[in-house]
Formats: C-alpha cells, sequence, structure tokens
C-alpha cells in the first residue's frame, strides 16, 4: 500500500524563504558586531571632531630654489700647423723686379655709360617692337597658326581679342594678359599665338634697345 504525503505539510517548499531568512539575519548580526567594535575603539568620530583635528594641523612653508645652471661648454681649439717651416728666414731669396716700366693707356670716353635698369617697361617708345618680317609676315603666322574654336562656331562668337605683352631686349614675350575677350575659347586660342610666336624685334629709344609693352588685336570671324 502506497503512502501518501499532504502537499500542505511538505516543508520544502519554504526552503527558499528561510534561506532568505537566515541570511537576512546573519548579516544584521555581522553589522550590529562590527558597529559596536568600532564605537568601542573610538574609531568612529563625527565631522566637528575631524574638523578640530585638520585646524591644528600647521603645514610648513616650503620654498624651492631653482636648480643651478649647467657649467658652459668647454671650447676646443684646433692648432693646424704650417705646411711651410723655414728655419733661416735669410735663406729665403725672392726674386722682385721693380725696373719694369708698362704702359697703361688710358681710356676716354666721350659720353658717360648708358645705364639700362632691366626692371623698367617703357610703355611709349621711339621704335615700337616688330614681328620679325613685318606685319605680312605676322598675317602669314596668324593664317598659318590661328584656329578657329569649335565652340565659337557652335554659337556664331565673333569679335576682336586684344592681347598685351612684353617684349624683352633679347625679342622673348612674357607677361601675357587679356584687354578684351569675347569668349567661346578664342580668347585661350589668341593668347596661345602670342605665347607659341618667334623672337620680335625689341622696340628703341633714342638708339637703345629697351623692354617695351605692345598691344595686338586678333580678329576673329567666321566666312
Amino acid at each position: 500500500m502506497e503512502n501518501k504525503k499532504n502537499p500542505k505539510l511538505d516543508l520544502r517548499r519554504w526552503s527558499g524563504t528561510l534561506f532568505n531568512l537566515g541570511l537576512a539575519i546573519s548579516l544584521g548580526a555581522v553589522l550590529v558586531a562590527f558597529e559596536w567594535k568600532a564605537k568601542d575603539q573610538g574609531i568612529i568620530k563625527t565631522f566637528d571632531a575631524m574638523k578640530d583635528d585638520w585646524d591644528e594641523i600647521d603645514i610648513p612653508q616650503t620654498i624651492q630654489n631653482p636648480p643651478p645652471p649647467p657649467p658652459p661648454a668647454p671650447i676646443e681649439v684646433n692648432t693646424i700647423p704650417n705646411e711651410i717651416k723655414i728655419d733661416n728666414i735669410k735663406d729665403l731669396k725672392l726674386d722682385i723686379f721693380t725696373n719694369e716700366h708698362t704702359n697703361i693707356p688710358e681710356v676716354e670716353l666721350s659720353a658717360p655709360p648708358n645705364t639700362e635698369d632691366v626692371d623698367v617697361i617703357e610703355n611709349f617708345v621711339d621704335v615700337q617692337p616688330m614681328f620679325n618680317g613685318g606685319m605680312e609676315a605676322w598675317y602669314t603666322y596668324l593664317n598659318k597658326n590661328l584656329k578657329y574654336p569649335a565652340q565659337a562656331k557652335r554659337m556664331n562668337i565673333q569679335g576682336m581679342v586684344i592681347v598685351r605683352f612684353v617684349v624683352n631686349t633679347d625679342g622673348s614675350i612674357q607677361d601675357i594678359e587679356l584687354v578684351r575677350t569675347i569668349g567661346g575659347g578664342c580668347d585661350e586660342i589668341a593668347k596661345e599665338v602670342i605665347e607659341n610666336s618667334p623672337n620680335w624685334t625689341p622696340g628703341r629709344i633714342g638708339g637703345r634697345v629697351v623692354r617695351s609693352r605692345m598691344t595686338m588685336p586678333i580678329r576673329f570671324r567666321l566666312n
């Protein structure tokens, strides 16, 4: 015959509650024991008592002196011996000819020399710079190297581009700038033609070659 247990009398369902209760009682007992021991030994002090202890502490003032400067580095002097040593200066013989006479002719200048400032660019000259071969050679150069931009053709752009540049004393070109533009790629073509042109004949003032500024119009026209 099987024995049946009453579920209400089973104590295992209270095991978790009893365990937690026992743990809480143990923790409380430990805290009470530590607090009681600290009070007996006088470890716990109030804030006012600790403040009085801080006021009694005398902190001495310390002054730190700067460290001494490092000693100067020694200067090394290297002596180089002479390559030639003369034991007796009487044995040294020098041949010096003092009887030679050379007549140096005097150069007379009829006029003071011309001083040229290479940084000066003249805007007005007696003789204008010119393309080598004259204007006919210039037009031949343009017809051969000047190409109408495709964008300007599509947009039917026509007109005159004015380019200003500097002709140096050796005929080279520099400082190219566009004074008047029409767009459509014509401005870049005109500047490139001037930049790639051969050397020019430089301008003159009083027969003297100078750097001068030149302005050249280039016309773009559709046939």
